[in-house]
């Protein structure tokens, strides 16, 4: 480790007294944020999407599940489009998308306790995805979208011909994007029969829906990801080396 500066305990007090003023202001920032969040408009889904899990084939609806609020975590996996360039492979979901969902597996019942249902959606066969699930031990819904445009009505799964386009529409601009599948967050409300999406979030946006990035975030060497990212590191949870 890197030499640090070392003080005494008044000097120590008096720099993270000056730093909580700052991590005031930002919560500060941060609830007026989340108020401005909650007042952007909304937009009608007008599309009757379908996606098949346990049950069957379900619709957008079914998957409220008797609540008002859905968020919808978008996994990436695709067998089809696999291949040695991808996070994902023919039987496993992106590895970082597995360490996100490690994340809130746990909470889900929280969440549906304020009025909030919870669920995956991937751009791969259902039985995959319920390999993977046995696998993990998850117990939150993770549904398929294969055969509805609804992974790539929301920017998360692109079609061949916009992969072949030097960039792709994904988080509100046209960036350059090697895969055929993107990680996100979207948000749904269903007020009587009708239901409106209105918010959605990718990229570094899903940094504040991972709970173990915040605890890395409060030690000395932080993320400690240096030039290679997650990748220099992250594991599924089960290919860790003893």
């Amino acid at each position: 480790m890197v030499a640090h500066k070392v003080v005494s305990h008044a000097e120590w007090v008096a720099a993270r007294k000056q730093h909580l003023a700052k991590e005031k202001e930002f919560t500060h920032l941060r609830d007026q944020l989340s108020r401005e969040r909650r007042e952007l408009p909304w937009e009608l889904v007008d599309k009757d999407y379908t996606f098949e899990g346990e049950s069957g084939t379900v619709s957008l609806q079914d998957l409220f599940d008797g609540r008002s609020q859905l968020v919808v975590y978008h996994a990436m996996f695709n067998p089809d489009t696999a291949g040695p360039h991808t996070t994902y492979t023919a039987d496993a979901v992106c590895f970082v998308c597995s360490w996100w969902m490690d994340n809130f597996n746990g909470i889900t019942v929280h969440l549906n306790h304020r009025d909030i249902t919870m669920v995956a959606i991937s751009y791969a066969p259902h039985e995959k995805l319920a390999a993977y699930k046995k696998r993990m031990g998850w117990s939150f819904p993770w549904l398929s979208s294969v055969g509805s445009e609804f992974n790539f009505d929301y920017r998360v799964s692109f079609t061949p011909d916009e992969l072949t386009a030097a960039k792709v529409d994904y988080n509100y601009r046209l960036t350059p994007f090697g895969m055929s599948e993107a990680p996100g967050t979207s948000v749904f409300l269903k007020n009587g029969d009708k239901i409106y999406h209105t918010y959605s979030t990718y990229a570094r946006g899903l940094d504040m829906l991972n709970v173990a990035y915040h605890y890395m975030d409060l030690v000395p060497k932080g993320r400690d990801e240096a030039d290679g990212g997650q990748a220099s590191w992250l594991r599924r949870r089960d290919e860790y080396p003893d």
